[in-house]
């Protein structure tokens, strides 16, 4: 089987929930702590194995492309300063030449649309898809734990979680045939269904393994939800065809970065998860808590 190696990341979104600041900063360099949300998602690329790093930007995104430049002048003042650990800190941003692709999603059609504007850097393998704004924690990361399955499986993976029905209608839903509690033979999915209409509580999140007949999937199938292309619309194809398609529950807690509420509640829940700041952020939560 062949290893996954290549990861697409759309990143052309404009950020509008994230207005002022996403009017002069892209939205994935927002920083979590002390990492932008992108960083988290490389490392997590990286861990799973991934050696090539595709880019599906817009105008305005630079500063992407500029944070995993290199920056000589900036080595050069840590290192006459004498700052060995702030260099290290650095060091996560370092890409190999080549590394990284940069391409342009023309017009905001869809998450379908700006995947399939990776088709010609992708070519005829399966690839992974991560949506930076989705940020998991946990002991082993979701991409990870989803090229392990792919390798068992085959196929397509999506990550899985369940969610409550006042949100359900936000998400592509899974449409389970099987479910032996961690992997999910999918029936089909449907793009934002109301509650009433869920075939069940398990929605797909943004981490995807997918075949490269997805790409295919893509240059043919018409606009769906929202009058966009929808990526679950490609993959729904792939199960219509009787192509294997899995959902997996990951371990882990996802935080919807996307969202103010959830970029707030992944602040705390990583600043906590550093020793440097567990109890005085513990201290400080506790103190304000009672405030209220």
């Amino acid at each position: 089987m062949t290893t996954v190696r290549k990861a697409v990341f759309p990143v052309a979104g404009l950020g509008t929930r994230f207005l002022p600041a996403t009017k002069a900063v892209p939205k994935e360099v927002l920083p979590l702590v002390d990492r932008p949300l992108i960083q988290y998602a490389i490392d997590e690329a990286r861990e799973a194995g991934i050696t090539d790093f595709i880019f599906v930007t817009a105008k305005g995104k630079s500063a992407l492309e500029d944070y995993f430049d290199s920056a000589p002048e900036l080595v050069r003042a840590l290192e006459e300063k004498n700052k060995p650990d702030l260099l290290e800190l650095i060091k996560p941003a370092e890409m190999p030449s080549g590394a990284i692709s940069y391409l342009r999603q023309q017009e905001a059609l869809g998450l379908g649309h700006a995947v399939w504007c990776a088709r010609h850097l992708v070519g005829d393998e399966p690839f992974a898809v991560i949506l930076p704004d989705d940020v998991i924690q946990g002991e082993v990361g979701c991409l990870k734990q989803m090229v392990e399955a792919h390798d068992e499986m085959g196929g397509c993976i999506v990550a899985a979680m369940e969610v409550g029905p006042e949100s359900i209608s936000s998400y592509g839903v899974i449409d389970p045939a099987s479910d032996d509690g961690r992997l999910v033979e999918m029936r089909g999915m449907v793009e934002k269904p109301k509650a009433a209409d869920a075939p069940s509580n398990l929605a797909v999140i943004g981490r995807y393994i997918l075949s490269p007949r997805v790409m295919k999937n893509l240059s043919v199938i018409k606009p769906g939800a929202n009058g966009e292309i929808q990526l679950t619309d490609a993959i729904a194809q792939e199960i219509k065809i009787g192509r294997p398609v899995h959902g997996l529950r990951f371990r882990g807690e996802r935080f919807d970065c996307g969202s103010k509420l959830g970029y707030l509640q992944a602040t705390v829940a990583f600043a906590l998860n550093r020793a440097e700041f567990r109890a005085d952020m513990a201290a400080f939560l506790k103190k304000t808590a009672a405030k209220l």
